[in-house]
């Protein structure tokens, strides 16, 4: 599982947090939870179908019929690699501008303005219907599946099973296994589509079962909310979803902003929001220089200040459509994303104020060559795909401290600046 963004379904790791939170539909689960308790779970499969049939009358309560509920847990049997992903403690700190240059780089905008036009019908009527702009609503769809490219490989019900019966928060997954069967018993959903993300996400978007029971609409017509096989259903309840989380329309999520001298950010937060009036007074102006009241907003518009890198980094004033999409999935370096990539399908540029790193992120693509070099000498990582996991990282390390450089294991650009300049001089031997 990637550290850089756990984004298959409502699961993230907080970059710009100081302690790192395991993320399911807005409910937390602290680093120091997720730490405590050993993660070898090999109950025998007596056990496993032990533990659902005791759940039968929980979920008959629930609404599951008795029958539906025998049909989908009689041959099920158990993956107890799910366990170790709920006691997963990242070893590797995420630093916002690693997190951000892999999910909102020129390979994902480009993606997402093809996918604006290929589905153009579709979004103008999610947009009349919900008042979300299609930049937000494709946003979404890039960040949480690549738009639906990346969906996750475990099957719904053996996750969900699992994790109701072993390991912490059992009541909460339960309820989503119950939900999840309710979803096959209605006919929203097919059995064979059920994959995704450990935990429990699926569909285009990513909607957890619950979610997907209280907010999926049914957009082309055909009688099934069908977030997986259906591209205008996955879109329009993702709009749906923000809309009922408090969505504006015609309002910004917020803004790049310049602080002036002598103006701290020390106390400031989203939830701490005060009228533009108020930061106005202060000096605030956008960081182009421009006023901070545009559009629709007034001097009485209500804004919070984040600096998710501190103060010498890009710092934002944002609204209550930045806490819109912070309740898709609680982090604010997710709702960064989705907001500067929905800004980015819009024209608009990158952040004018550099990140404190001498040490900048990478594309996917920038990934993918650090990769291709490490298989060229010979380090066993899988494929090339973009994604840094642990045998990636490793083998950075390893080079990082063979050229003399901080073995971080970061794919950062030091290292790919290192990796192209051995490449040349390579070729002029």
């Amino acid at each position: 599982m990637q550290r850089l963004a756990l984004f298959l379904g409502s699961i993230i790791l907080s970059a710009s947090q100081a302690n790192a939170e395991l993320i399911i539909n807005g409910q937390r689960v602290s680093s120091s939870e997720l730490s405590t308790g050993s993660s070898a779970y090999t109950p025998s499969s007596s056990s496993f179908q032990n533990c659902l049939a005791g759940l039968k009358s929980q979920a008959l309560v629930k609404g599951v019929y008795g029958a539906t509920y025998d049909r989908y847990t009689q041959n099920l049997t158990s993956d107890y690699s799910v366990i170790e992903k709920l006691n997963y403690q990242p070893e590797f700190s995420t630093p916002i501008w690693d997190y951000l240059s892999g999910l909102v780089d020129d390979e994902r905008v480009q993606q997402g303005r093809q996918k604006l036009q290929q589905h153009r019908d579709v979004l103008n009527r999610v947009s009349a219907a919900y008042g979300v702009p299609a930049e937000t609503v494709v946003a979404v769809w890039g960040v949480e599946s690549n738009y639906g490219d990346i969906s996750g490989k475990y099957p719904l019900l053996q996750a969900l099973g699992t994790l109701s019966c072993e390991g912490r928060r059992q009541s909460y997954f339960r309820g989503e296994f119950f939900t999840t069967i309710k979803l096959l018993q209605r006919g929203d959903v097919y059995e064979s589509q059920l994959k995704g993300s450990w935990a429990g996400a699926f569909g285009h978007t990513q909607f957890m079962p619950s979610t997907y029971d209280e907010l999926a609409v049914d957009f082309d017509g055909d009688g099934r909310r069908d977030l997986v096989g259906s591209v205008p259903d996955a879109l329009a309840s993702t709009a749906n979803f923000l809309k009922k989380r408090g969505w504006q329309t015609g309002q910004p999520w917020g803004f790049e902003v310049k602080l002036p001298a002598g103006v701290s950010t020390a106390g400031e937060s989203r939830s701490n929001k005060k009228p533009l009036s108020y930061w106005m007074e202060r000096g605030l102006v956008r960081a182009d220089g421009s006023s901070l009241l545009q559009g629709n907003l007034s001097e009485y518009s209500q804004a919070g200040l984040i600096a998710p890198a501190g103060q010498n980094g890009p710092v934002f004033l944002v609204f209550k459509n930045f806490d819109a999409i912070y309740s898709y999935n609680a982090a604010e370096s997710y709702a960064l994303a989705i907001a500067h990539l929905s800004d980015r399908l819009q024209g608009k540029g990158s952040f004018l104020t550099a990140w404190p790193t001498d040490d900048p992120g990478t594309s996917r693509a920038e990934r993918r060559e650090i990769q291709q070099f490490l298989l060229s000498k010979g380090y066993d990582i899988g494929e090339a795909d973009g994604l840094i996991g642990d045998k990636t990282r490793q083998a950075i390390q390893q080079e990082q401290m063979r050229l003399g450089l901080n073995p971080t294991g970061r794919a950062g650009q030091q290292i790919l600046k290192a990796f192209r300049a051995e490449k040349a001089r390579n070729m002029l031997r």
